[in-house]
């Protein structure tokens, strides 16, 4: 799996940790890094974003304070979607229930070893179309589409 990960400075401590850890893990053959020291937070998620969308990455994760303004920002990619996780059950619900390949978080909301523990589930994680859920992705998808 290839994982983009990028934050602005507010984010940029959990970022590391994040890195590190996927970058040890098996499961991903690939991190690429976006961030930049003077990066505001909408830049990196909408790189991160297309990035996903255009297929040059599997998933992403990424960092700010709160892991709001990098959701917003990322969900404004067309075809993006990004959901601000903190705990197991909305993790597992981004992915598995609305196909959210884009996992972001706040430094200032959760400790390291949690985001570690939630980033190494999410990695599992996949989005069954045939679910209960797939047929609303595809309403969004649909109504999306109509621009």
């Amino acid at each position: 799996m290839r994982v983009v990960i990028g934050a602005p400075g507010n984010g940029a401590a959990l970022k590391d940790e994040i890195r590190d850890f996927l970058e040890r893990d098996e499961r991903v053959s690939e991190v690429i890094d976006l961030s930049e020291p003077e990066i505001t937070y909408p830049a990196v998620s909408f790189r991160a974003a297309q990035s996903v969308v255009d297929g040059q990455a599997d998933r992403a994760v990424l960092v700010c304070g709160t892991g709001v303004g990098t959701a917003i920002a990322a969900n404004k990619v067309p075809g993006a979607r990004a959901a601000t996780a903190h705990d197991l059950i909305t993790v597992r619900g981004a992915v598995e229930n609305y196909d959210a390949p884009i996992l972001c978080m706040g430094q200032n909301v959760i400790a390291p070893i949690h985001a570690l523990a939630l980033v190494d589930m999410w990695l599992d994680l996949r989005h069954d179309t045939a679910s209960f859920y797939g047929p609303k992705i595809r309403e969004i998808d649909q109504y999306e589409a109509r621009g």
